[in-house]
């Protein structure tokens, strides 16, 4: 059980106490996440990030809490912004990866948290190459469970940082033109973000080839094109996705010069966009594939904001999920 939060505790974070966590123990998907929950998790990840503008980065907020990261499947970005996010706000943190972990032995995905959660674990982070992995865990334990990213079933933190960069750089989602380009079918980003702008209503397109895109994907709120140019014309917000080669059981292209030839976004195609457009890749990148040199470091890059924006919006998730009760 998770030690109850004192009236001695201190944080800079959104006072939860009014206007607090309604979204149940855990953070699975977007789709559980009513705006009001969203919207504590951008005002509290505000915060955080000025505390990691300080020439000391840490707050004393989950001070005696402990957080396991059970990264079943390889990570850098994502294992290493919650470890971080974890360790400013002063909890003990517990790094496991499949290889590493009993699970190697046949133990189970649910005996390994239960034995980290009798340990006194507060919180898990999980990744895994299943979809539905997290819920399953959410369901065998009482700690809190963060879905750091489930098969390509959705990744809710990437969602929360994108939204969270776009919104600092100026934008307003209502009526947004946001293109998403690339592999959505097998997208968790690519899932969890279109229900997270939509909930905003934000304009969203996806495009490419049609082995790419799932069947009645229209159902979710969106446009879908297969060709590129047209429909970046006038795009405030562009979202480029990998090309996801370590999920190919079937190639869905016939190349990789063919699908650079297409769908990769170069200098010349961002052109077509809106002057002040944003261009985000929840990385990693692949250069000269899915992304040019010129566009992943040009000015309307704000792939490096993603990723220091990442920690800030763990911890607000970290916290809140931690302290709710």
């Amino acid at each position: 059980m998770r030690p109850k939060k004192t009236s001695s505790s201190k944080t800079p974070a959104a006072d939860t106490s009014q206007e607090g966590w309604r979204a149940g123990k855990d953070l699975l998907t977007i789709k559980s996440l009513e705006i009001r929950d969203i919207e504590l998790i951008m005002g509290s990840a505000a915060t955080f990030h000025e505390v990691s503008g300080r020439a000391i980065k840490t707050v004393p907020a989950l001070r005696g809490r402990t957080i396991a990261n059970l990264f079943i499947e390889p990570s850098t970005r994502t294992r290493i912004s919650f470890e971080l996010a974890a360790k400013r706000l002063s909890a003990d943190v517990v790094n496991l990866s499949g290889a590493s972990s009993s699970i190697v032995k046949g133990e189970s995905l649910v005996d390994t948290a239960r034995a980290l959660e009798s340990m006194g674990v507060d919180l898990v982070v999980i990744r895994h190459s299943a979809a539905g992995a997290a819920h399953s865990l959410a369901r065998a334990i009482n700690a809190a469970v963060v879905n750091a990213g489930d098969g390509a079933h959705e990744h809710p933190t990437q969602a929360l940082l994108d939204l969270f960069t776009i919104r600092a750089h100026g934008k307003k989602l209502d009526g947004l033109r946001v293109v998403m380009i690339g592999d959505i079918s097998r997208s968790r980003v690519a899932r969890s973000n279109i229900h997270l702008l939509t909930k905003f209503n934000a304009n969203v397109c996806v495009v490419g080839p049609p082995t790419m895109i799932p069947p009645h994907i229209e159902q979710l709120g969106v446009s879908v094109s297969h060709h590129l140019e047209p429909a970046l014309k006038d795009a405030q917000v562009v979202m480029i996705l990998r090309v996801q080669h370590e999920r190919e059981q079937r190639s869905l292209y016939p190349s990789i010069q063919e699908y650079a030839r297409w769908y990769g976004v170069t200098k010349e195609r961002l052109a077509l966009a809106a002057s002040d457009v944003l261009v985000l890749h929840p990385g990693p990148m692949n250069r000269g594939v899915e992304i040019s040199t010129e566009v992943a470091d040009g000015l309307s890059s704000v792939i490096l904001d993603q990723v220091a924006n990442g920690i800030a919006i763990r911890m607000a998730v970290l916290y809140l999920l931690t302290v709710k009760q």
